[in-house]
């Protein structure tokens, strides 16, 4: 047992030093971030009689009453961009296909790394009066074994941790602060076009709620119309993948096993979650691989759910699993995977879901918006005048290198942690799930770290990186003790092989040099034009 012990420690020594290095690169980009940001703020000038001061004090040019900037899309992303930049003083238009109140089966865990930028954008009382229920972590159960995981939430204060809800409540609450400024104008209607001149973005092209064909200007469009888009490909080249469907239903008037945590079970084929989203009830959503799942009209679905799934599910949620599906109202949702792949338009600009999806496992999609949002605030800030589009496209670009860190991150994480949590037939997958499994349950740095990672408070790639190795290195060390057979050392070295494997392409699509040094890019110094 010393023995093992001794081979583990040594493996994760080598990972804590990528990891010491890699902190080093990041607080030294951030430093030197942080200096040209003051710079700039330092060069910002404006004369009173240029500017009239808004309803929150700032101070913004006279626009006559025209628009700044059109929204494309109330959700999350758009409702939140809404507030933002309507409490900078921006004059918004949001058209929203549906302002009515949405009813989905995902986006409904908010990690506390979103939370905390839910709070640094004035929104974190939009989850008050939904019946939000707290997440502390998450409990993990595999082959009648269970372990906890809980956030390291010892440094921040007390509310930070977690949140669970009915998605549609929360757009709407969104929705309903977003309107409450007098500058930001929420309409319904579809967005059908966007409105071109000499190769720059000046508007859009979109239908009221009545069917009559409007046009409406502004010097910059920001689309953020969800995961269906119609508009991406006019900003970007989308290679989107459905890698699996989720299955959605809702347990009521149970218990979990562990309170005011998420559960994920390693079943087969794949994982299912579950957490609460109100006082009463649990969201429960079944994993099925590939894009085809069985039919709910003739009830394969309910037999499927019942002779597969139902077997693997907690003990204690059983009944009410069961009485759910005999419920009747089970929903299904494509997860879709989706790397970021602008293509720099002036005058337009892609948030949110229409920009970039990873799958929804982690519950990371919220918190990648969330933390756009924050960084285009910022980005925006300094410049009181956004007519001049192409220079603007050109400083733009910078947010596409600065948000990098925090968003591959939560997207590798998503895309590896689903490869490994599925099952397969294969035998060097099967011991990658197991060595995930016991490594968590190590407790201490080897559940905290990747928690931190998950959760959205530690977005550093280069530990992400360590960990998933450290994960590999514990399998193969698990493998050759006591004695390295040619069978168990052939079946370490597929082991690192399919770890290599999965994590190395997901990299690749999300950019190293972005992900790994964004400070190396000349992009992340561009200082905002002067007007």
């Amino acid at each position: 047992m010393v023995v093992i012990d001794q081979y583990i420690i040594g493996g994760f020594i080598a990972s804590l030093l990528l990891l010491y290095w890699g902190i080093l690169g990041f607080v030294f980009s951030n430093n030197l971030r942080r200096n040209i940001t003051k710079k700039n703020k330092s060069s910002k000038v404006v004369r009173k009689e240029e500017c009239y001061t808004s309803t929150n004090g700032r101070c913004r040019p006279e626009v006559d009453g025209s628009t700044d900037i059109i929204i494309v899309g109330a959700g999350v992303a758009g409702a939140a961009l809404a507030y933002t930049l309507g409490k900078e003083g921006r004059q918004v238009h949001v058209i929203e296909r549906d302002l009515s109140e949405p009813d989905r089966i995902v986006g409904e865990l908010l990690q506390p790394g979103g939370y905390l930028k839910l709070i640094e954008l004035g929104l974190e009382d939009c989850l008050d009066a939904i019946d939000a229920q707290r997440v502390f972590g998450y409990a993990l159960f595999k082959d009648g074994k269970n372990t906890r995981l809980s956030y390291p939430l010892e440094k921040f204060h007390s509310d930070v941790s977690g949140r669970s809800f009915h998605n549609g409540r929360f757009i709407q609450r969104m929705r309903e602060k977003a309107a409450t400024l007098p500058n930001v104008r929420l309409e319904q209607g579809t967005v059908t076009s966007l409105v071109e001149e000499n190769g720059a973005v000046k508007g859009v092209q979109y239908k009221t709620k009545n069917g009559q064909e409007m046009m409406a200007y502004a010097p910059l469009t920001i689309v953020c119309d969800g995961c269906f888009s119609n508009l991406r490909r006019s900003l970007c080249t989308p290679k989107v993948d459905i890698p699996s469907c989720f299955v959605g239903l809702i347990l009521e008037n149970c218990d979990l096993p562990s309170a005011n945590h998420g559960h994920v079970v390693l079943a087969d084929p794949s994982p299912i979650l579950l957490y609460q989203i109100s006082s009463t009830e649990v969201r429960c959503l079944v994993d099925v691989p590939g894009q085809k799942v069985p039919s709910i009209a003739n009830g394969e679905m309910a037999n499927y759910l019942k002779t597969t799934v139902a077997p693997q599910i907690p003990p204690q949620l059983y009944d009410a699993f069961i009485a759910a599906i005999d419920k009747g109202n089970i929903r299904t949702m494509p997860n879709r995977s989706m790397p970021a792949n602008p293509q720099p338009t002036p005058g337009a600009l892609l948030l949110g879901d229409a920009f970039n999806m990873r799958h929804p496992l982690t519950g990371g999609g919220m918190t990648v918006a969330l933390s756009d949002i924050v960084v285009l605030r910022d980005l925006l800030r300094p410049i009181r005048d956004l007519n001049d589009a192409s220079i603007l496209c050109k400083y733009l670009e910078s947010f596409y290198t600065i948000r990098k860190p925090v968003a591959s991150t939560i997207n590798t994480l998503a895309g590896a942690l689903y490869k490994v949590f599925c099952a397969s037939p294969d035998q060097a997958r099967k011991e990658m799930r197991q060595a995930c499994f016991d490594y968590l349950s190590l407790g201490g740095i080897f559940s905290n770290g990747p928690v931190a990672l998950l959760s959205g408070l530690n977005p550093r790639p280069l530990s992400l990186v360590c960990h998933f190795f450290a994960v590999a290195v514990y399998g193969v060390g698990r493998l050759l003790l006591p004695f390295p057979s040619p069978r168990r050392v052939w079946l370490g070295a597929r082991l690192l092989s399919g770890a290599s494997g999965i994590i190395f392409p997901i990299i690749r699509a999300e950019g190293v040099r972005q992900m790994f040094f964004p400070a190396t890019i000349p992009a992340y110094y561009w200082a905002p034009p002067v007007n």
